[in-house]
């Protein structure tokens, strides 16, 4: 089940819950009924479930909201609550709940990783030390994808939530039961109480890695990047052109003044909060959804969009305002 409104992840909670033998279709039905509550909260992203698989052996909730603070109203809320409360017959044994901060969507279905750790403020620069050092052997390992560290937050988890991916189950089971790990853990035995998650690719777009991390997710097409400049850029240099054409800039300073502008315009609002929102979906479009059915839709809205525009200024500088 996947409820979702944006690509864009700020705020991301993983819950884990074992289920009663032959609860599963009620749970289902349950879990299904307070996804959709959690899409009426401020910030709402996406909500999606995953069933039991060979690497997860419970159901997996994740939760995505557009901050920290928002996603902290959704799971301390009164819905929330009485949903649980109702809730608490399907379940065997309590949830378990890690956040994480941070990131963007990545587009390539790997395996996630979920490992937290309990530090006291004492140890910390310990623990950073020794994270470095896991971090270190296992990127040495086939398959390794990238890792990210995120600290408690505050009013959700007091523990220090680490993601790493790899490509394939097989390659991170290396990992797993490799004697380096082993050794690496026998370092950090001040830090073995830790619980660790593995989330198979169901799961895989829902987290990105930055800095440290090897992967990148992938860059739209040149063609869908030129495509998407164009309809930001068209209405920008008119909207522009027809701002400064009251002052009579001679043409080498008006394109000059023209270009210096539109560029900000371009980098900090029309990109953001226009072009962005329109074609996301279509420049980094979800791993699942079928290629054509992506293309079709983003070549509407692009056809749309541009036809909104031309006709918007015909009729500005033909009918309204003729332009010399």
């Amino acid at each position: 089940m996947n409820t979702t409104k944006n690509v864009a992840a700020a705020a991301t909670a993983i819950i884990g819950q074992k289920v009663l033998p032959g609860m599963e279709k009620e749970y289902e039905a349950w879990q299904e009924d307070l996804n959709a509550a959690a899409a009426y909260y401020p910030g709402f992203l996406g909500a999606e479930t995953s069933p039991p698989t060979p690497l997860q052996s419970d159901w997996v909730v994740v939760y995505r909201f557009d901050s920290v603070a928002h996603l902290q109203t959704w799971i301390n809320s009164a819905t929330r609550q009485t949903y649980l409360d109702v809730g608490t017959k399907y379940f065997d044994g309590p949830a378990t709940q890690q956040v994480v901060s941070s990131g963007t969507q990545a587009l390539d279905p790997l395996v996630t990783v979920v490992v937290t750790h309990r530090v006291r403020p004492d140890h910390v620069d310990d623990f950073l030390k020794w994270q470095h050092h896991m971090v270190e052997e296992e990127s040495k390992f086939e398959g390794f994808r990238g890792t990210e560290l995120f600290r408690p937050v505050e009013g959700l988890q007091e523990e220090w939530t680490t993601l790493y991916r790899y490509d394939t189950a097989e390659h991170l089971d290396a990992w797993l039961t490799s004697p380096q790990r082993q050794r690496v853990l026998s370092e950090g035995e001040e830090f073995n109480d830790f619980h660790l998650r593995t989330i198979d690719n169901s799961f895989g777009s829902w987290f990105a890695f930055e800095g440290d991390g090897k992967e990148a997710p992938p860059a739209p097409s040149a063609t869908r990047t030129s495509l998407a400049i164009w309809v930001g850029l068209y209405p920008t240099v008119v909207l522009l052109t027809l701002a400064l054409f009251p002052a009579h800039l001679p043409l080498w300073i008006g394109l000059l003044v023209g270009n210096l502008l539109s560029s900000f315009i371009m980098s900090f609002l029309t990109m953001p909060f226009y072009v962005n929102p329109l074609l996301g979906r279509w420049l980094r479009p979800p791993p699942q959804e079928p290629a054509v059915r992506t293309n079709v839709r983003g070549l509407a809205v692009v056809a749309v969009a541009m036809a909104f525009w031309a006709a918007v200024f015909y009729l500005v500088t033909v009918r309204f305002w003729t332009l010399p």
